[in-house]
């Protein structure tokens, strides 16, 4: 497995980015007993209850920098891990390297050697698609569950045309800017100095394999590798009585409607106070991060 790992350099002096980096080696998945390093922030008390931030595409941890100094201050432990391809983790080179299944695996291996117990999860965008297979797989290590503009498909009702007119341009796109990617999916503007930050981890295309391939892994049909593994995790979640709260956000054309979804089927979202946090596209972290950390809060003090 060829792996590229972006410069340290490429992370000096971002703005609001101050945080200590934190690095865990995981199985690559390849037969070979290589490793891949991951990338995690870990911040606020190591005896508090931790909550797992977990981020989608093609974003990394810069996006919950908003967040974590407000859940900090509230009392709870952050854990924001880069997903394998993005932000200081390792970058596999060859697009197949990247499937589903390794996503889930990786962050498996994360999960288990920080040995995290009672965990809010927290996931956006894809860190929703493979939270809640952690969940799922491991409801014991959850005490608690935030959905934001998320979903977990199983390609069983094919897939919406704001996805998949994504899914087309991520591929047929020349230059696949990530910043501007990002800067494009926020309600509001951003400086051209945060737009700059979400590039950093992908100064060439080489680092970009992994942003590239995730628009092709979401199942958008009933053949799809992820079908019965998604099935499976959606037998659980209709199961799953602990507390589960949606917090989407008002201009989110990709997720709308998935957490009517979600307060229909899972009964843990009975009785929870839902919220729609206005003024937020689909990076909502970006755009109201403090509001959502303050639900964050606010949900994790109502249900301990």
């Amino acid at each position: 497995m060829d792996v590229y790992r972006t410069p340290d350099e490429r992370f000096a002096d971002l703005p609001g980015y101050d945080f200590a980096p934190q690095y865990v080696d995981v199985p690559a998945g390849d037969g070979d007993g290589a490793t891949l390093r991951v990338h995690y922030l870990d911040e606020g008390p190591r005896d508090a209850a931790p909550v797992l931030l977990m981020h989608g595409e093609p974003s990394w941890s810069y996006l919950y920098r908003k967040m974590i100094p407000v859940l900090v201050s509230a009392g709870l432990r952050c854990i924001a891990p880069d997903l394998v391809g993005f932000g200081r983790s390792d970058k596999p080179t060859v697009r197949s390297d990247y499937t589903y299944q390794r996503h889930v695996d990786w962050m498996t291996s994360v999960l288990e050697q920080l040995d995290l117990q009672d965990v809010t999860f927290v996931g956006q965008d894809w860190g929703g698609l493979i939270g809640l297979r952690l969940v799922t797989a491991m409801p014991d290590r959850f005490a608690r569950v935030v959905a934001a503009n998320t979903f977990l498909p199983t390609g069983d009702a094919g897939a919406g045309e704001a996805f998949l007119r994504w899914q087309r341009f991520s591929q047929d796109v020349e230059d696949f800017a990530v910043g501007f990617i990002v800067a494009t999916g926020c309600a509001t503007e951003l400086p051209p100095e945060v737009v700059a930050a979400y590039d950093a981890p992908f100064p060439d295309d080489r680092a970009k394999a992994g942003a590239r391939q995730f628009p092709m892994l979401v199942p958008t049909s009933d053949t799809d590798p992820a079908t019965e593994p998604n099935r499976r995790a959606w037998d659980v979640l209709r199961q799953w009585k602990k507390p589960f709260l949606t917090a989407f956000s008002d201009q989110d054309a990709i997720t709308r409607g998935g957490d009517g979804v979600f307060q229909r089927e899972v009964p843990g979202c009975s009785g929870q106070a839902h919220t729609t946090i206005e003024g937020g596209g689909h990076f909502l972290q970006e755009d109201r991060g403090e509001v959502l950390a303050e639900v964050v809060a606010d949900f994790v003090k109502a249900t301990s």
